[in-house]
Order: structure tokens, then C-alpha cells, then sequence
């Protein structure tokens, strides 16, 4: 007899959901925080919450994706000049679309960050 592990979703917390996407926010006080606090939040909900792993996965890909943007914008910065325009709009991404998915998350809705390349799908 083989046993298949299904998800059980049991809840749908959508002020969980909303709080995982606040928790990027972390960033700006502790510095590193807003990485491992979503990531905390997705790996001990994911299967416990109803559309945890699709919120989660599309925060981690935002992350990742915010990372290599800033990473590509500090050689531009010496190269063209032009890359402090792109590390100041990386940074007031980072601060606009978790508060906007947050409160799609409330509401139900799926989250867009629209400048995540799919990493995790």
C-alpha cells in the first residue's frame, strides 16, 4: 500500500496572507528581515493555509528578482550614471507593491508583482 502526501488546506487566513506580504517591509528596520520573515511565514503555512504557497512563491520570486536588480544597477551607477535611477526605483518597488499586494491579499485577490522574473512557479 503506497501513501501519497496531499496538502490539507484546513483555513483561509487572508490577514496571514496580507502579513506575509507586509513582512517584506522588514527590510528597511532589520536589514535582512524581509527575506527570511516571508520565507519563514510561506514554509510553516503552505500547507495549512488556502493560496499560502501561491502568495509565497511570487514573494520569494520578488525578492530574488529585487536582489539582481540592485545588483545590476551598482556597476550601471559607475558605468552610465543611470543606475541610480534604477536602484531608487527598485527600492520604491520594494516598498509600493508589498503594501498593493497586501491589500489584494486581503481582499482575495491574486498577487501581481510585475517585475518578478518566475523563479519558484
Amino acid at each position: 500500500m503506497e501513501l501519497v502526501h496531499q496538502p490539507t488546506y484546513t483555513r483561509e487566513d487572508r490577514t496571514l496572507l496580507a502579513l506575509t506580504h507586509l513582512s517584506q517591509l522588514l527590510d528597511y528596520f532589520t536589514g535582512i528581515g524581509g527575506t527570511i520573515g516571508p520565507l519563514v511565514l510561506w514554509l510553516a503555512n503552505k500547507d495549512r493555509v488556502i493560496d499560502m504557497d501561491e502568495h509565497g512563491k511570487a514573494i520569494i520570486n520578488f525578492r530574488i528578482s529585487s536582489f539582481i536588480y540592485a545588483l545590476l544597477s551598482i556597476p550601471a551607477i559607475f558605468i552610465f550614471g543611470l543606475g541610480i535611477i534604477t536602484l531608487l526605483g527598485v527600492v520604491a518597488l520594494g516598498i509600493i507593491l508589498p503594501i498593493v499586494n497586501a491589500v489584494k491579499a486581503s481582499n482575495g485577490e491574486k498577487p501581481n508583482y510585475y517585475i518578478s522574473i518566475p523563479f519558484l512557479t
